[in-house]
């Protein structure tokens, strides 16, 4: 079921331009899907979905192959800096707190980054917890941390 809403949803984004998670999810369910808006966030997540210039000031999903897509890191980047509110460490571990809602998409982000000294991240609603390792790579995963994020 999943893999074929997921085989169509990329039919769809190819086929037409599609703005919004709503269109989507409209277009899915005249199919006889049944589908929610956060069944298509998941989704779009899922299928690494980007946002590209439409024209006339509008944005459409497309495939994150896609040649007309922002570059990876600096798309990340922006992720971050629209959700993260803050950044701290204790021994081990950098907190970030995020908008409510964000810590995944965050979480997903710095994943993506590929820092070796990120060995792991755990996500909640508005809190993601970096784990790194050695211990004295934590400045540096704060500092590349907030270099991404403008601050």
């Amino acid at each position: 079921m999943k893999a074929r809403r997921h085989a169509r949803i990329l039919e769809l984004i190819q086929e037409r331009v599609v703005e919004t998670q709503q269109e989507l999810a409209d277009l899915l369910r005249a199919e006889g899907m049944q589908v929610t808006q956060a069944t298509v966030s998941r989704d779009i997540k899922e299928l690494h979905l980007v946002k590209v210039p439409a024209g006339g000031g509008r944005y459409r999903y497309a495939p994150p192959s896609d040649g007309t897509a922002v570059p990876a890191k600096e798309r990340l980047a922006r992720l971050l800096r629209e959700v993260v509110l803050g950044v701290d460490a204790s021994e081990h571990t950098i907190v970030v707190k995020t908008l409510a809602g964000t810590a995944s998409a965050a979480g997903e982000a710095v994943d993506r980054m590929g820092w070796p000294e990120v060995i792991g991240t755990v996500a909640g609603d508005n809190t993601l917890l970096l784990i790194i390792k050695p211990k004295s790579a934590v400045d540096e995963v704060l500092r590349r941390l907030r270099d991404a994020m403008g601050r």
